[in-house]
C-alpha cells in the first residue's frame, strides 16, 4: 500500500524567496493542497517553486501537443510566454517526458516539484496531460483567469505525486437532443471535463424532440427532425464539419466522443421526418413535450434496416473512438420479443463497423455476444444479466449521477423523478453494484438530460459542483477520501470554478 499524505487547501504564509540557478524558491510550509480528483499519493511538506516569466515549457518526442495545451493553459493568467522547446531543460522549467516503463497504464503519471523545476513523466501522452492538469491545480486559483492577473506569486508546492484511475470509463454525458447546444458550448463543457481527467464524452445526439447530426443519406433528420426541440424551441443540428470539429477538440484532451443514436424507442424526431419508418407510412408530429416511451421504429418495415445500417455507418465513419452508443432505453412501444431480435441485429451492424456497442441497461435482455458495453441506470437486474453474457458496465445510478436531478426542492430548475440529489449524494455511492466485482465495471458517467435546460448557465448549475464529485469516484482508489474531508476541498475550487466563469450551484453543505 503507497503511504498517502492527504495535503487539503493553500497555505496563507508570506513568501521569502531565493534564486537557486535560474530558478525562484522559497521554504514556506506547503500546508493544505486541494487536489480533485484525489490522487494515489502525494509526498512533500516544505517549499515551492516559483514560475517566473523565463519559465519554459521542455517536451520530449512525442509530448509537443501536451506541452502546447499546458502553454496554453498557463499564459492567460500569467501574461509569461511559456515558450515550448526540446532543448535541454534549466532550472525553473517544466519537463514533459514520456517513459515507457512509468507507471501503471497509459493514464498514470509521476509528478515531481523541485528546486530544479517541474517534472512530468508518463507512459504515454494521456497521462502526461493529466499531470499537467495536476499541475493547473497546483497553482494559485487564479491560473484558471481568462485575463492577466497581477500580484499573484505563481508557485507550487515542491511534492511528489504518483498517480493512476481507478477506472478505464470516467465519463459525462450531455443531452443535445431535448435542447441543442451548438459547438462552442459542447467546447466549453468538454474542456471542464479534461480540468478533472475525464475521458469520455458521451453525446445524446437523437430523441423524440430532435436529431441533432446530419446524415446525408436521410437528409430530412436534420431538415425537419433538428427544427424542434422541448417547449418549441428552434432545435439545430450539427454538420460534419461541426461534429469533425468536436471530436477533434475532445481528443486533443484525450477525451474520446461516444456518440448516441437512441433507438428503436425515443425516434420520434425520425419518425415526423420520414413517413416510411412508419406503419402506416406517415409522419408523425413533430413532438415537444417531455413524456417518454411512446415512439418505436416500425421494425418490420422494409426500409428500416437500410435508415438503421446508413445512420450507423455514416456516425461510425465520423468517429474514431471505440465505441457507438444505440440507447435502447424506456422502449415500451416495442414489442419484447421484437425489441431483443432487433438489439441483437443492431450489435452486428456496430460491429461490422469496427465499434463496440454500448446501450444503456435493458440491453441486458437480449442474447448478445462479448463484447459490449450496458449503462447502468435504474434496474441492477438488466445490469447483471448484461455482465452474466460476459458484458462490461457503465454506472450512472440516476439517484446519484443524474446531473438534471434537482438539488432539493428550491432548486430553479431540474427534475426530481429519482429524488432530490444534493451535492453529498452525488459523491457518497459505491459503483460496484452489489452482485458485480470490480473488474465488471468499465467505469462511471454523469448524465445530464436537458429537458429543462435551455442556456449554458443551466449547464453549470447543474453540473458543477457535482461533476467533480463524479471525476473522483471514477478516478480515485476506493475509499481514498470522505465527504467530511472532500468539502473542504471541494470550497477551495469554488475560486477556480468562479475564474473559469462557471455558473455553478454554491450548495450550503460546502463552506465556499
Amino acid at each position: 500500500m503507497w503511504h498517502r499524505v492527504l495535503l487539503l487547501g493553500w497555505s496563507m504564509v508570506l513568501l521569502n524567496g531565493c534564486a537557486h540557478g535560474g530558478s525562484l524558491i522559497d521554504d514556506d510550509p506547503i500546508g493544505e493542497l486541494a487536489l480533485i480528483p484525489l490522487p494515489v499519493s502525494v509526498a512533500g511538506d516544505t517549499g515551492h517553486l516559483h514560475l517566473t516569466e523565463g519559465t519554459r515549457i521542455v517536451a520530449s518526442a512525442g509530448a509537443e501537443p501536451v506541452g502546447e495545451l499546458l502553454a496554453q493553459q498557463l499564459r492567460p493568467s500569467t501574461g509569461y510566454p511559456f515558450d515550448v522547446t526540446d532543448e535541454d531543460a534549466a532550472p525553473g522549467d517544466i519537463q514533459l517526458q514520456l517513459d515507457d516503463g512509468e507507471g501503471e497504464g497509459t493514464e498514470a503519471y509521476r509528478l515531481t516539484v523541485s528546486a530544479e523545476g517541474v517534472l512530468i513523466t508518463a507512459p504515454a501522452a494521456a497521462g502526461l496531460f493529466y499531470g499537467t492538469q495536476t499541475l493547473l491545480q497546483l497553482l494559485p486559483a487564479s491560473i484558471e483567469s481568462a485575463t492577466a492577473v497581477d500580484g499573484v506569486e505563481w508557485r507550487v508546492p515542491m511534492v511528489t505525486i504518483e498517480d493512476h484511475p481507478r477506472f478505464e470509463w470516467r465519463g459525462a454525458m450531455l443531452d443535445v437532443a431535448r435542447h441543442f447546444f451548438g459547438v462552442d458550448d459542447v467546447k466549453r463543457f468538454i474542456d471542464q471535463l479534461a480540468r478533472y481527467k475525464l475521458n469520455r464524452f458521451h453525446i445524446h445526439l437523437t430523441d423524440d424532440q430532435g436529431w441533432r447530426i446530419h446524415i446525408d443519406a436521410w437528409p430530412d433528420l436534420t431538415a425537419i427532425g433538428g427544427a424542434t426541440a422541448v417547449g418549441g424551441g428552434p432545435g439545430g443540428f450539427y454538420t460534419k464539419a461541426d461534429y469533425a470539429e468536436i471530436v477533434a477538440y475532445a481528443a486533443a484532451r484525450h477525451i474520446q466522443v461516444v456518440p448516441e443514436i437512441d433507438m428503436p424507442g425515443h425516434i420520434n424526431a425520425a419518425l415526423a421526418s420520414y413517413g416510411e419508418l412508419n406503419p402506416d407510412g406517415e409522419p408523425t408530429e413533430p413532438y415537444t413535450g417531455i413524456d417518454v416511451g411512446f415512439s418505436s421504429l416500425w421494425l418490420d418495415g422494409e426500409i428500416t434496416q437500410q435508415f438503421v445500417t446508413d445512420v450507423l455507418g455514416e456516425v461510425a465513419a465520423m468517429t474514431p473512438g471505440a465505441h457507438l452508443h444505440i440507447g435502447g432505453d424506456e422502449a415500451a412501444a416495442t414489442e419484447h420479443d421484437d425489441y431483443v431480435a432487433f438489439i441483437q441485429q443492431v450489435q452486428g451492424i456496430v460491429g461490422a463497423q469496427g465499434k463496440t456497442l454500448v446501450g444503456w441497461e435493458e440491453i441486458g435482455n437480449a442474447a448478445l455476444d462479448a463484447p459490449f458495453v450496458a449503462q447502468y441506470w435504474r434496474s441492477s437486474d438488466d445490469a447483471l444479466a448484461a455482465a452474466a453474457r460476459g458484458g462490461q458496465v457503465i454506472v450512472s445510478p440516476s439517484a446519484h449521477a443524474y446531473l438534471d436531478m434537482m438539488y432539493d426542492a428550491e432548486s430553479p430548475i431540474g427534475l426530481f423523478w429519482a429524488g432530490y440529489t444534493d451535492v453529498e449524494d452525488a459523491y457518497r455511492w459505491d459503483p460496484v453494484i452489489e452482485g458485480l466485482t470490480e473488474d465488471q465495471i468499465l467505469g462511471v458517467e454523469a448524465c445530464l438530460w436537458t429537458e429543462t435546460v435551455e442556456t449554458r448557465d443551466h449547464i453549470d448549475y447543474l453540473a458543477f459542483p457535482r461533476l467533480l464529485g463524479h471525476a473522483e469516484i471514477g478516478w480515485s482508489a476506493a475509499g481514498a477520501g470522505s465527504w467530511d474531508e472532500y468539502r473542504t476541498r471541494l470550497a477551495a475550487h469554488g475560486a477556480r470554478l468562479d475564474a473559469r466563469g462557471i455558473a455553478f450551484y454554491r450548495s450550503p453543505l460546502v463552506d465556499w
